[in-house]
């Protein structure tokens, strides 16, 4: 595997990471996301997720958007490494 394609993927890897905190935490609604280091966090994953939402709007309180999210991630990372 080439380095360009290690580093994609381990970036992709990263921010899947970062995407299932975000989801675990968004069930505690005590969390106050204008705080550091939630704040920083939804920064990141909030614009990865939105092109989703629009596609697939919350259904009452599920929002099924971070899976197919996590679904694509998971996809492209397999493009990835079968293409580099």
């Amino acid at each position: 595997m080439s380095p360009i394609a290690q580093i994609l993927g381990s970036v992709l890897q990263l921010f899947n990471f970062l995407l299932i905190i975000w989801c675990l935490l968004s069930w505690f609604p005590n969390i106050n996301w204008y705080d550091q280091p939630f704040k920083t966090l939804d920064k990141i994953v909030r614009p990865v997720i939105e092109p989703f939402r629009k596609i697939i709007p919350p259904i009452g309180n599920i929002d099924l958007s971070p899976i197919v999210a996590i679904m694509c991630l998971q996809g492209l990372f397999g493009l990835i490494n079968n293409f580099l």
